[in-house]
């Protein structure tokens, strides 16, 4: 067995459909933990390999304690599951380290972090900065460019090079810059394919995406069923099935074109669904979708289901 087959084989549990949840809250905003449990069981249900706590968790509306107690309840109600991925990413290195110790502890099986938003940090302070939450846990990192819409771009150049120092076991990849394909393809080939790679555009790109060789998706929460499938016609080919899915799916994520709008769309949906009880977004916000808005989410969404009930 090669090294790279090696490191396969270890993160095989990290492939597959990866669905960052959703952080429902109470009429308060407090955290509502029984609607979490629902949410996090019916994705399981719905066939997702494990979950993710991330941007459109709500991570950076957090408090310290709310993010650590979300953390705890996230790897508590997957548990024997699927694996679960914790995102670490702060403002400044030692904080980013404690969140990695501490979903470490939880049991999480990998961390994701990205770089500091509010401050454009230069390549060789990220390298530090990933460095010491590598150095800090035994578990993956994984590195998200989430600059498709908060931060700035890490080069492919970058990249490779934290992967070569601390091996393509532990460190993996979210690539969310834009061109998403060709830089998606420009990791993989600078890295000899040794890059394990989770697309993050909400599926909107995920078709392109696996056939350029990514180890899994991590959408949204929302359109799970039809993510599911879609990642399934992809696994066996299925080609008219792979368009008929991925087409609704892409035009309800293609409104979805800022951080906000993820977040009120996604949260829209899982009312629908009867999965959350309330859309409650923490403010201030920078979206609010309109009637007309919602209207063709519905529209389009009847469509994805209407072609998941034809061909169960």
């Amino acid at each position: 067995m090669t090294d790279y087959d090696e490191m396969t084989t270890r993160n095989e549990h990290l492939r597959g459909v990866f669905p960052v949840f959703q952080t429902p809250y109470r009429d308060d905003e407090s955290i509502d933990y029984d609607v979490l449990q629902r949410e996090i069981e019916w994705l399981f249900e719905c066939g997702s390999d494990g979950i993710v706590m991330a941007m459109v968790s709500e991570m950076l509306r957090l408090g310290d304690q709310e993010r650590r107690e979300l953390a705890e309840a996230s790897c508590r109600f997957a548990r024997g599951r699927g694996a679960v991925i914790l995102s670490v990413g702060a403002e400044s290195t030692p904080i980013a380290v404690e969140h990695a110790k501490h979903a470490q502890q939880c049991g999480a099986a990998a961390v994701m972090a990205i770089p500091p938003v509010s401050i454009g940090a230069t390549e060789a302070e990220l390298g530090n900065y990933y460095e010491r939450i590598v150095q800090a846990v035994s578990i993956p990192v994984i590195i998200q460019d989430a600059s498709g819409y908060v931060g700035q771009p890490m080069s492919i150049a970058f990249q490779a090079e934290m992967l070569n120092r601390f091996g393509a076991e532990r460190i993996l990849f979210k690539p969310e810059a834009t061109p998403i394909g060709p830089r998606l393809s420009q990791l993989r080939d600078a890295t000899d394919g040794k890059a394990h790679i989770f697309e993050g555009t909400g599926g909107i790109s995920l078709v392109d995406s696996y056939r350029r060789g990514i180890a899994g998706t991590m959408p949204g929460a929302d359109l799970i069923k039809g993510l599911v499938a879609l990642y399934r016609a992809l696994e066996t080919g299925n080609e008219q099935r792979i368009y008929q899915l991925s087409f609704p799916i892409s035009a309800i994520v293609s409104m979805q074109n800022s951080l906000d709008a993820f977040l009120a769309i996604e949260k829209y949906l899982l009312v629908k669904q009867g999965i959350f009880k309330n859309r409650i977004v923490r403010g201030p916000k920078a979206y609010l979708p309109d009637e007309e808005t919602l209207a063709e989410v519905d529209r389009l969404f009847d469509i994805l289901s209407g072609v998941l009930e034809e061909t169960e």
